[in-house]
């Protein structure tokens, strides 16, 4: 399977590639949602474990995303010009890359977790049910790693539909196995955190499978005859890869940076953040299928040299993520009291999610702005801005107005303001950026 983007209604190609990918992600996104349904019904420790060892989890997910961004660049370029020579030989050294890059992380996790979990306060009992969680899906990071670059392969030939049907299989399954290793039973003793991140585990291998099985039907990996290892493709996956690699890494180091200025106003606060953070990431997910789109979508245009198709599917998807976001924003003011329910009894934590969403809501269209642009940037491999932009809105912004907040000794609703005026400004400076660069393009086609 490949669909040609150069050619055709692009209004119809992301609608076709933009709702699987949506709806992929938002079972992708119930992994996260079941899981800490499942911690809340252990205890409100087991529920804030899990948000700590979310951060860095999130950054093992954003070395494979990041990286994976650059395949379906790279390998969409090559399908843009025609050439599946190219695209093939890009395809398999970008998968030796993907099993390598495991390793490294799987090493760097393990050593890591401890001392950036007991910054964020965790000790004793606490500590060790979120090491319990993390330790397992270290251990098993080649699946998720793999996925995530098989499934940047499927996406470069314009196929988003496998990692959706995939995605709603194993959510189901997920569901199934947390309630058996949670609550125990048919011979197996509850297992409490572990049992969440064993079920993980088993969906995210079950999800290699099928995507590899998938790729295998593409003209990717059609033939291993002609393959050897490529330093200059292991290069070009390097500078193209870095900047969205760095973009989701300092996502999860911002992640971790709002846990630990929340961390002192006590656990019901940091749980909320973790329960807010699921919520917020299943309205976004429209905003993510969008991205999906548009990456292929500008990839093989890029190449093709069809620069108008670019600024057309750049309109089109904003158009799109505003209705969504418009769609969200009252879902958030008025139900995010209702949504923060389903996953916490505990008052303090549903009080403080309630406070969290609403204020995230008055954004989303600013997360579908920064997100939709980068995309486009990274397609038409233009991705160093990416890296500028995430250091000033992941780290530096969030450093400073937080450090600020704490010695003004504000309340914690001033976390959550800080953090929606950097993400406003971000979404600004972003789309201006684009807007230049997509005028640069037009101007030397002429």
């Amino acid at each position: 399977m490949h669909i040609d983007l150069t050619k055709g209604d692009i209004k119809r190609q992301i609608k076709k590639m933009a709702i699987p990918a949506s709806v992929g992600f938002f079972f992708h996104t119930m992994f996260n949602v079941t899981d800490t349904y499942f911690a809340g019904m252990i205890s409100t420790q087991a529920l804030s474990a899990l948000t700590l060892s979310f951060s860095i989890f999130f950054m093992m997910i954003a070395f494979a995303g990041g990286m994976s961004e650059a395949v379906t660049a790279l390998v969409g370029n090559a399908l843009g010009e025609k050439d599946k020579d190219k695209a093939l030989h890009i395809a398999l050294n970008a998968l030796l890359f993907a099993l390598l890059l495991s390793c490294v992380l799987t090493l760097i996790g393990l050593s890591s977790a401890p001392y950036l979990m007991s910054l964020l306060g965790a000790e004793g009992a606490y500590l060790s049910e979120a090491l319990a969680y993390i330790n397992i899906i270290l251990y098993a990071s080649v699946f998720f790693v793999l996925s995530f670059f098989i499934n940047a392969l499927l996406n470069a030939v314009g196929d988003t539909v496998s990692f959706r049907n995939v995605l709603i299989f194993t959510a189901i399954v997920n569901i199934f196995l947390d309630y058996w290793f949670v609550l125990g039973g048919l011979g197996i003793a509850p297992m409490g955190i572990k049992g969440i991140a064993l079920a993980t585990v088993i969906a995210e291998f079950i999800t290699f499978l099928y995507l590899f099985y998938r790729v295998r039907m593409t003209p990717l990996l059609q033939s291993y005859s002609a393959f050897y290892v490529d330093k200059n493709v292991f290069a070009a996956l390097l500078k193209q890869g870095l900047p969205p690699t760095t973009n989701m890494v300092l996502m999860a180091a911002g992640i971790y940076i709002i846990t630990y200025f929340a961390a002192p106003y006590g656990k019901e606060v940091v749980a909320a953040f973790g329960i807010g953070m699921r919520i917020e990431q299943i309205i976004l997910m429209p905003a993510i299928g969008l991205n999906v789109a548009v990456l292929a979508i500008v990839s093989q245009n890029n190449g093709a040299k069809e620069f108008e198709r670019i600024a057309q599917a750049l309109k089109l998807a904003l158009y799109y993520g505003l209705l969504v976001s418009l769609l969200g924003m009252v879902l958030l003011i008025g139900g995010a009291q209702d949504l923060m329910r389903l996953f916490s009894n505990d008052a303090n934590v549903i009080k403080e999610g309630t406070l969290y969403l609403r204020i995230e809501a008055f954004i989303l269209f600013s997360f579908v702005v920064i997100f939709v642009n980068l995309a486009m940037l990274q397609g038409i491999e233009k991705p160093a801005f990416i890296f500028y932009i995430s250091l000033f809105r992941q780290i530096i912004a969030p450093i400073l107005l937080l450090s600020f907040f704490s010695f003004l000794g504000l309340g914690v609703i001033w976390i959550w303001l800080g953090i929606a005026a950097i993400v406003t400004l971000s979404a600004l400076i972003t789309w201006q950026y684009s807007k230049e660069k997509l005028l640069e393009m037009s101007l030397s086609q002429k």
